[in-house]
């Protein structure tokens, strides 16, 4: 019995209908999709942290510490996607979806690009 959590930076209010935040660590918060075998087992939110102390680490422990194995963002520079890799964390890119629901769907049929060190993309802004 396979369990994930992937997290994806979501606008207010959250959940598969909202929009995909292009911006992981400036998003208004994250949806975060549990999966068991393949198919969503539950949907719930989790605030964002303050962007200040520890920069753009500050997200990723975040994140890490709330047990998320798979990220799917729109747009990442190479020092979170660094952090990511370093705490287990994948990273997908979702920001052709639209929608929460739709990056999940996507990702759940192996349809989106992993992020790798030539494939990162937000200008450093993350």
């Amino acid at each position: 019995m396979e369990k994930t959590k992937i997290a994806v930076p979501s606008t207010i209010p959250g959940g598969l209908d909202s929009e995909l935040g292009q911006h992981f660590g400036h998003c208004d918060l994250y949806t975060i999709i549990e999966v068991e075998n393949g198919q969503v087992s539950g949907v719930h939110t989790l605030p964002n942290v303050p962007h200040v102390q520890g920069g753009c680490m500050a997200p990723v422990n975040h994140l890490a510490g709330h047990g998320i194995r798979v990220l799917i963002a729109g747009g990442m520079g190479m020092r979170p996607l660094m952090g990511f890799n370093q705490v287990g964390i994948e990273v997908f890119f979702g920001g052709n979806s639209g929608r929460v629901g739709d990056a999940v769907r996507l990702f759940l049929d192996g349809r989106l690009t992993r992020f790798t060190a030539k494939f990162t993309c937000g200008g450093g802004k993350n």
